[in-house]
């Protein structure tokens, strides 16, 4: 992807180089966080005491209004059934305690939908490219609305704006957000001893020169975050990155729920209070609720997908973005609304990335 384009206030310069033992979480870290939410709500919804457990972890989490506008019908029975929505989002925000959830100024490296089937049996998560070219609508004074790329909406209006800006996109409504906050993968992948990540090429890290094989390895936490880190040696860029995301995610899940964590009282304890302790979720939704809707999900029914997309070069005022596939993108959206998610998937297989 160009770095040579000019940029207006819809962008923001690329970030310089930084230590492997960096503080602040980068994009990729957050992604693992959100989806990890996802995945202990799986496992907690499979423990006999559902109830004690989530109300536990329902004190950890911060709360606030995420969706705005976007927000789906507040049914209190919703989530007895299916479909279901949900926005997840990672940022670099430097949000404080008191208004966590109020991202101004900062940008959303990570943007997912997860749909859940009707028969709640089923989830796919949708990566929609951060960079990707799209109509972002007004935010006061600070943003007047018109093409940008879409993490812009995280800086002019928080997630509320993201929300409404995917709104427009896709037609669709959410029952529910998370942002991921400030964690450490590390403990997450450590907690579980470690995850089992098959790669199709073999990668060499730049900032450490290690070289991960083509084929599959255990990876710590500390070499799950250099993998993931991989932009500029991975075949596709950033969208290789996400793939190798996505690798991780799945060899995450199923360290959750065939690794003993969910008959292990202690490891379980540790791994969810690491994951509630990073997040903030919409106000509307109750862990206990979306715990017993998730209940009946397996590791096998999670799919993954990314919105199409013609070119990751596109040349604009707020500097290269992700020309989105017009058509292939509507029927995505469109089963989305229609619950056909999988056979859309199924006619459309995610490709490897290559150079």
């Amino acid at each position: 992807m160009s770095t040579t384009a000019t940029q207006d206030q819809g962008s923001v310069p690329p970030n310089g180089g930084h230590s492997r033992r960096r503080l602040r979480m980068s994009g990729w870290q957050r992604a693992l966080v959100i989806l990890t939410a996802l995945i202990a709500l799986l496992g907690v919804g499979l423990v006999v005491s559902v109830y004690g457990l989530t109300r536990h972890y329902e004190n950890k989490v911060k709360k606030g209004d995420l969706l705005g506008a976007a927000a789906g019908p507040r049914d209190d029975t919703r989530w007895d059934r299916g479909p279901l929505n949900l926005l997840l989002l990672g940022s670099d925000s430097r949000a404080t305690e008191d208004d966590p959830y109020s991202s101004i100024g900062e940008r959303s490296d990570t943007i997912m939908l997860v749909h859940v089937s009707r028969n709640l049996d089923h989830a796919y998560v949708i990566s929609v490219p951060r960079d990707s070219y799209v109509y972002v609508p007004a935010a006061g004074e600070d943003w007047r609305g018109g093409m940008n790329k879409i993490n812009a909406a995280f800086a002019f209006g928080g997630s509320p704006l993201t929300a409404l800006t995917l709104t427009r996109l896709t037609g669709v409504q959410f029952d529910g957000a998370t942002i991921a906050n400030f964690a450490s993968v590390h403990k997450m992948i450590d907690a579980v001893g470690g995850v089992n990540v098959c790669l199709p090429y073999e990668v060499r890290s730049i900032h450490t020169q290690h070289v991960f094989k083509k084929g599959c390895q255990k990876l710590d936490g500390d070499q799950a975050e250099d993998l993931m880190r991989q932009r500029y040696s991975v075949p596709g860029g950033d969208f290789g990155r996400i793939h190798d995301q996505q690798l991780v995610i799945k060899a995450l899940i199923q360290k959750v729920t065939d690794g003993g964590m969910l008959t292990n009282p202690f490891k379980l304890d540790r791994f969810l209070s690491t994951v509630a302790d990073a997040l903030t979720i919409d106000e509307n939704v109750s862990l206990r609720e979306l715990a017993v809707s998730l209940k009946g999900l397996r590791p096998a029914n999670v799919q993954y997908t990314t919105v199409p997309y013609t070119s990751a070069s596109l040349r604009t005022s707020a500097g290269a973005a992700v020309q989105l596939d017009t058509a292939k993108s509507k029927a995505l959206f469109a089963a989305i609304r229609n619950d056909t998610v999988g056979d859309w998937i199924a006619a459309n297989p995610t490709k490897v990335p290559s150079n």
